[in-house]
């Protein structure tokens, strides 16, 4: 739970102040409209993507396999740019936070006024931390969010008892208020629930209570497929967060707008970005404020960790695997790097400010919970569940996302920055990997083995066809051709391949061959996203199985070869020789070890 507070929990250091600057006196109310969403909407929501994702894999992994082939990879291409956007402002908007305690600290010296360069340093370490290891500085975590809560629970309970004791400031609020709403609680409640959009952000760390699932401990009798321990404890890590959060936010939202004068929160403030910490330094005496200052830095900072971590869990799990990026992006160094430089230049373009960062964490946050709420909604459809609920949540979430973006459009300008990045990247790099074995590995079931070394007396040949009827006749009149294209001696045994197009989203996977006796033609069938690729994969497996360099015989393709390229690159079929020949050619560089391609 720690783990996922560095970031849930973490938000408690801007949240009130940015509350207060979207909706004034009515903030704790705005609040409560909030933790309403929170406790019956987003958790209950979140306990479905648990139990539908019990291994971490998250809503994005839920839609992916809801809706397969292109329309299931686009969306996770575009959710991968939001969740980007989420995390990386995560990272930059924290670190600018924790620079807004240390400048306003009194015993920090006037020098340290330097929010961008301060903030730069931060994320500089953080790099630095990610480059050496952070395998050991998990349990940083447990520490820092424990000491973090006691502090906050201490100077929350401290005004809250202040607030009780002097009734008179909560019936100036409530004078206030209704003054300020034409004198009416129906008006007031109204606006409250159209302006707390713009508090979304106290509902960031639900995704990560979800990637965090590995290492929750299950019961006796769990299993991979059924982890049913895991899942019950993942639930009671969820509830518990939410209900954690859904306390402190309410009531440092009523603390902080009773007992801080308005024009203390606005941007140069005492208040600004720091409004707890402010209450501390006012109320708790400098020691006491002093130590907060520094446990709120420490949170803040390590909640940039949890979303580097969430960054380098998300781009090697899926754009490798689509092959949309190249090899080294499944390492963890070079990411580091390009994630701290994006970070540093997003200080920099926001002047290392937490509120105008605001609306873009916010739009990455509500994209994901309503992605998660749709991956539920169509899941329970799927299964003949009620759906009805989790449908309004989504609609919600969408309505939310919608008022935050008009109101706070920096956050869809990141977005679609890193969607276009990505997408374009993504696409180039699956062109230039066209060309690449893009296979695992070969699972030949034993019929498939055993006609591959009956073969092997005499140079294993192979005749490619393109599944038709698959009767006798077909694979006779295949043979006829062959034997007169290509000079086959009568008495040569020969076997058949064909490769039947798969999902040509898939960029790579293990190639499962059948082996099957039609009329005593011996035929190997697989499915795969490449015909060339994994007609290459098959040779290559024959010649290490055999020992026996194979023979692959093709008919010319008729046809402009430039369309068939492009055909090729769209759903992995075309001018299947010469892109055979370039697989082997790539994958084997010395040429008397590559199997020999013959057209004819």
């Amino acid at each position: 739970m720690c783990l996922t507070g560095v970031d849930y929990f973490s938000t408690l250091g801007y949240q009130p102040g940015i509350a207060f600057l979207a909706a004034g006196l009515i903030s704790p109310l705005a609040t409560l409209v909030l933790v309403l969403l929170t406790l019956f909407g987003a958790l209950p929501m979140y306990r479905r993507v648990a139990e539908l994702s019990p291994h971490g894999q998250g809503s994005i992994a839920i839609l992916e396999e809801l809706l397969p082939r292109w329309r299931g990879k686009a969306l996770v291409l575009c959710l991968l740019g939001f969740a980007a956007t989420g995390f990386i402002i995560t990272i930059t908007m924290s670190a600018a936070d924790a620079t807004e305690h240390i400048i306003h600290n009194p015993l920090a010296p006037a020098s340290m006024d330097q929010p961008i360069l301060l903030t730069l340093l931060l994320l500089g370490a953080l790099g630095a931390v990610f480059l050496k290891g952070f395998r050991e500085a998990i349990w940083l975590a447990v520490p820092i969010v424990g000491i973090y809560l006691l502090l906050n629970v201490i100077v929350v309970g401290w005004g809250i008892h202040y607030v009780a004791a002097r009734p008179d400031l909560f019936t100036q609020w409530k004078g206030a208020a209704l003054t300020e709403y034409g004198g009416s609680w129906i008006r007031v409640i109204v606006v409250a629930l159209v302006l707390f959009p713009k508090l979304a952000l106290g509902l960031s760390g639900f995704e990560t209570g979800v990637a965090v699932m590995p290492l929750v401990a299950g019961s006796p009798g769990d299993t991979d497929a059924h982890p049913e321990g895991r899942i019950h404890h993942t639930h009671k890590l969820l509830t518990t967060a939410a209900l954690t959060m859904s306390v402190m936010l309410v009531t440092s939202s009523i603390v902080t707008t009773l007992l801080i004068p308005a024009e203390a929160f606005r941007a140069g403030g005492p208040a600004y970005g720091r409004a707890l910490a402010f209450i501390a330094h006012e109320h708790l005496g400098e020691a006491f404020a002093t130590l907060y200052d520094f446990s709120t830095v420490a949170i803040l900072w390590f909640a940039g960790a949890s979303a580097m971590v969430g960054l380098l869990n998300l781009v090697p799990r899926y754009l490798p695997r689509y092959g949309m990026a190249p090899e080294w992006a499944k390492a963890n160094r070079p990411l580091v790097v390009i994630f701290t430089f994006i970070a540093g230049l997003i200080t920099i373009l926001f002047n290392a400010d937490v509120n105008s960062q605001g609306g873009a964490y916010a739009t990455g946050v509500l994209v994901l919970m309503g992605s998660a709420a749709l991956a539920v909604t169509l899941a329970r459809l799927r299964s003949r569940q009620a759906w009805q609920g989790y449908l309004v949540l989504t609609v919600i979430f969408g309505y939310t996302t919608f008022v935050n973006i008009v109101e706070r459009p920096e956050g869809i300008k990141i977005a679609s920055i890193f969607i276009v990045t990505i997408i374009v990247t993504s696409m180039t790099s699956r062109v230039l990997r066209s060309t690449e074995l893009r296979v695992h590995g070969v699972d030949a079931d034993p019929a498939a083995r055993q006609f591959i070394h009956a073969a092997a007396d005499a140079p294993v040949r192979i005749i490619a066809n393109r599944p038709d009827a698959g009767d006798v006749e077909e694979y006779a009149s295949k043979l006829r051709e062959a034997r007169d294209s290509h000079h086959l001696p009568p008495d040569e045994h020969v076997l058949f391949v064909e490769v039947r197009p798969g999902d040509v989203s898939q960029f790579s996977d293990t190639l499962k061959v059948e082996g099957v006796d039609v009329g005593g033609h011996r035929v190997l069938r697989c499915v795969s996203p490449a015909i060339p690729n994994a007609i290459a994969a098959l040779l290559l497996y024959c010649r290490d199985e055999t020992g026996k360099i194979p023979h692959a015989y093709f008919g010319w393709t008729e046809g402009n070869p430039l369309a068939y390229l492009l055909k090729f690159l769209a759903f992995g079929e075309g001018d299947t020789a010469p892109v055979t020949r370039e697989v082997l050619r790539q994958a084997e560089p010395n040429p008397r070890r590559r199997p020999r391609i013959h057209v004819g």
